[in-house]
């Protein structure tokens, strides 16, 4: 076991790793930003280094920098969590050449599964289904529509090093395929460095799905069921839960396998998430693979029991998995909303200032992950994410019902929070139902009158 560990990030994730060594009796070293200097969390470590100006760009995403504070604090290793160099193949390859374990998977899986053509490609040799479209990236608008024609449109154009929406557009005809498919290409340039896209067939109102898995290097690979991401506007996800409502067993069972062969061929090792989407008839396709913790990890581990970030930690000391996938029972239900600073009456624009008052829920089934105080003043610079609400409960209905209780004792003065927009999507009968897919929210709460 690691002896000393530092945690390249910030926030939320950086305290829920800082509190995940301490019990198992590892010493934390933290970096942080001229906006973060001060922050609460950083009190929990052992050491703390600045790494540059508010920015990211100077700060947590320079690498230099990030190495420079781990050496200097003499650690063994680096959890990246998510966000800024966390899934950055390069940045991986760096701390292995300075002697430091990266947790998380090693450069050559992560660069495997991070290009999505190449992803498609792996899935399709170990049967795993992807959404029918282009064979590999598409060079210019001809062969585009070429493609189109051949799946039939709508298309859904994609970045092959895209995420979050970006290098994402839909074409339901020629003239708007031209159109999505230049526009595509420069935004995929000007956010991922790389221009190259492929097309997909748009597949209507999908659910968006998610397998977590987790791998030690050891050859075992195991499944901690699936979650339920599909409630989310213009792409970023808003709630998710576990067990998906209404999927079928056999559909879920088969979700899970596909994701245990994928990540077997790529020798993946870690945590990580296979993402999938399903259509209404239950029919579901690979669409990309997340190689790191994810934000919404916690319902994972209150319906599984299994402490994730502990598990990445020790499967990186080269620990074995003390779970054989028999093990892994789901018990009850869990949501989680993504509490952010951001003004729903004003198109959800991001709202930084000081946290005047503070109140946050508890009670049985409820839990609060945040680095946020009173008087806390959130920054602008970075993501507007100031802590995510978890419950879990025996049965979907009462996870609702405890999730709206706690979103109604959650009292953030000072600044605009999502927290009322979540109450008015819990309460809407298309979720109570279960019946909820990706464009749910902008139909039911954004769909212009006609």
């Amino acid at each position: 076991m690691y002896k000393r560990i530092l945690v390249a990030n910030r926030g939320e994730i950086a305290l829920r790793v800082i509190r995940a060594c301490r019990e198992l009796g590892v010493e934390t070293v933290a970096i942080f930003s001229e906006a973060d200097r001060g922050s609460a969390y950083l009190e929990l470590v052992d050491e703390a280094y600045c790494v540059g100006p508010p920015k990211s760009a100077h700060s947590y995403l320079k690498i230099d920098q990030v190495i420079s504070a781990a050496e200097v604090g003499n650690v063994e290793a680096i959890h990246p969590g998510y966000g800024f160099l966390a899934e950055n193949a390069h940045f991986n390859e760096v701390c292995r050449s300075c002697n430091i374990d990266f947790i998380g998977p090693t450069p050559e899986a992560m660069n495997l599964l991070g290009d999505k053509n190449h992803a498609r490609a792996l899935a399709r040799e170990v049967k795993v289904p992807v959404v029918p479209g282009s064979e590999g990236l598409v060079d210019d608008e001809a062969a585009a529509i070429q493609v189109a024609h051949e799946i039939g449109f709508p298309v859904l154009v994609k970045a092959t090093a895209g995420g979050g929406g970006k290098g994402m557009r839909i074409a339901s005809n020629d003239l708007a395929l031209k159109s999505a498919f230049s526009q595509a290409r420069a935004e995929a340039q000007a956010a991922f460095g790389n221009a190259g896209v492929y097309l997909e067939k748009f597949i209507e109102r999908p659910r968006h799905i998610e397998v977590q898995i987790i791998a030690d290097n050891h050859g075992n690979v195991v499944y901690l069921w699936e979650r339920d991401c599909s409630t989310q506007r213009r792409h970023q996800k808003l709630i998710e839960e576990t067990p998906a409502p209404n999927l079928p067993d056999r559909v879920r069972l088969e979700m899970c396998e596909c994701a245990v062969r994928l990540v077997k061929r790529a020798n993946y090792t870690n945590a990580g998430t296979v993402e999938f989407i399903v259509d209404q008839d239950n029919n579901f396709y690979f669409i990309e693979v997340n190689a790191r913790i994810q934000v919404e990890h916690p319902v994972t581990e209150m319906t599984t029991g299994i402490d994730l970030i502990k598990s990445q930690i020790l499967v990186a000391s080269g620990e074995p998995l003390p779970f054989k996938q028999k093990n892994v029972k789901v018990t009850g239900c869990s949501i989680e909303c993504r509490i952010n600073a951001e003004n729903p009456k004003a198109n959800f624009q991001p709202c930084p200032g000081v946290i005047r008052r503070l109140i946050t829920p508890g009670g049985p089934g409820v839990r609060w992950d945040s680095h946020v105080h009173q008087g806390y003043n959130v920054p602008p610079f970075y993501d507007s994410m100031i802590g995510k609400l978890i419950v879990h409960q025996p049965t979907r209905a009462e996870a609702i019902t405890c999730m709206q209780r706690a979103l109604a004792e959650l009292r953030v003065e000072g600044i605009h929070t999502t927290v009322p927009f979540h109450a008015k999507v819990l309460a809407h009968t298309d979720f109570v139902d279960g019946w909820v897919d990706t464009s749910f929210v902008e139909r039911a709460f954004f769909a212009q009158p006609r």
